[in-house]
């Protein structure tokens, strides 16, 4: 099993080395080559994404039959799918089904690949494990993302087809290194373990956990998209500064997982991610505050938010995936984490309305994430005492 580890490190990397050359090109590419408008690109993929949502339950259910690995795998093939239909496509019939194809995909491996990586783990607290995964992920997306920035302005149009070339490859690719090299060793459940067992939509603390895990979400995603509206077209500032903001975010992410847990090791997970929420809210208030601060200091004041945001990612990314999957009962444990990525789908979807409130007012999308990380802060307290004890608090020497 310790062998596995590298192995499933390396096929992650690849994983997201190819979806950071072509994920962030889906809509371009289908207006660029394949000749949609680009009203007709937005609600193509926007349909395929959301109906890519309802794979969720079945991962979860297939997790707890069949094993993470198997489901990883299998999105993996799903996806290089969805990347060679896109290849092909050539109407919005096509674009739609490759848009499908790929958001399917890309759930089946959400609501999978974190119970992959506790079994390769092994016991103990898993959010060193999470950590390490999700530098390793940031840093080959990024790495993939700015791979794409060098093809598409050296080779033009061909440089599109290139890029979701290698991005079906890379799936291909990921899938064969789990098949071989990855052996996950499943947790044993007793049998009175699976006879107690429930479903998420019944457990009442689980699903307050993973409302609020949504509030906080929706502010790292309106940080993703919504920053750079508000930077470029609310502020007025160099084109170069969101480039630079998101470079911060990733290089910081992608290097300080793991400092994060060692920071957090003596308070309570939740009480961790508590504090993420309460540096969001500071975020808030600190950045739409930029509109009254002198323009001579308004760089490098952003640059300074930027910090804020940034540990605040840190802190609840490295925590709370952990706890999610210790909370869950082991029987059902596929469900309850499918379940658990509901949070970050829903925030994804939900994210682009708020920064539509830039429209209305430029403090409005502010005020809406402000409120919402304040109401996680106090949510996650709340339901901390209704959580597994050993889900809330991990011992500090494991961690």
């Amino acid at each position: 099993m310790r062998n596995s580890r590298p192995a499933l490190l390396i096929a992650l990397a690849i994983d997201n080395f190819g979806s950071g050359l072509f994920l962030p090109l889906a809509l371009v590419y289908a207006v660029q080559v394949v000749g949609l408008s680009v009203t007709q690109a937005g609600t193509t993929v926007m349909i395929g994404t959301l109906a890519g949502l309802a794979v969720l339950p079945l991962a979860g259910r297939l997790v707890d039959r069949t094993g993470p690995r198997t489901v990883v795998v299998s999105s993996q093939v799903v996806q290089a799918a969805g990347a060679f239909a896109y290849l092909v496509a050539d109407g919005p019939a096509a674009t739609l089904l490759a848009a499908l194809l790929l958001a399917a995909g890309q759930q089946l491996f959400y609501g999978s690949v974190f119970a992959l990586i506790a079994d390769v783990t092994g016991t103990g607290p898993k959010d060193k494990a999470f950590a390490v995964a999700g530098m390793v992920r940031t840093a080959s997306f990024g790495i993939g993302s700015l791979a794409a920035g060098v093809l598409i302005a050296s080779t033009g149009p061909a440089g599109y087809q290139i890029a979701i070339a290698v991005d079906a490859v890379s799936f291909l690719l990921c899938a064969v290194l789990l098949r071989l090299f990855v052996h996950p060793v499943r947790p044993t459940v007793r049998h009175a373990q699976e006879s107690t067992a429930g479903t998420p939509l019944r457990d009442r603390p689980y699903l307050a956990l993973i409302g609020v895990t949504f509030l906080v979400g929706l502010a790292v995603d309106f940080f993703l998209i919504g920053l750079p509206v508000y930077l470029i077209e609310q502020l007025h500032t160099p084109p170069w500064l969101t480039g630079v903001v998101l470079a911060v975010f990733n290089a910081i992410g992608s290097t300080c997982g793991t400092l994060a847990v060692h920071a957090t090791r003596n308070i309570k997970r939740t009480t961790a991610i508590s504090l993420s929420a309460g540096l969001f809210a500071l975020w808030c208030v600190a950045c739409g505050a930029a509109v009254v601060v002198p323009e001579s200091w308004r760089i490098p004041y952003l640059l300074a938010t930027t910090l804020v945001v940034t540990a605040a990612g840190l802190i609840f990314n490295s925590r709370v995936n952990a706890l999610a999957e210790a909370a869950a009962p082991p029987a059902t444990r596929g469900r309850y984490l499918a379940a658990f990525q509901y949070a970050f789908a829903i925030a994804g979807v939900a994210a682009p309305g708020v920064v539509a409130l830039f429209s209305v007012a430029t403090w409005l999308p502010w005020l809406v994430v402000f409120a919402c990380a304040l109401l996680s802060a106090a949510g996650m307290t709340a339901i901390g005492p209704h959580l597994p004890k050993h889900a809330v608090i991990a011992t500090p020497a494991q961690v």
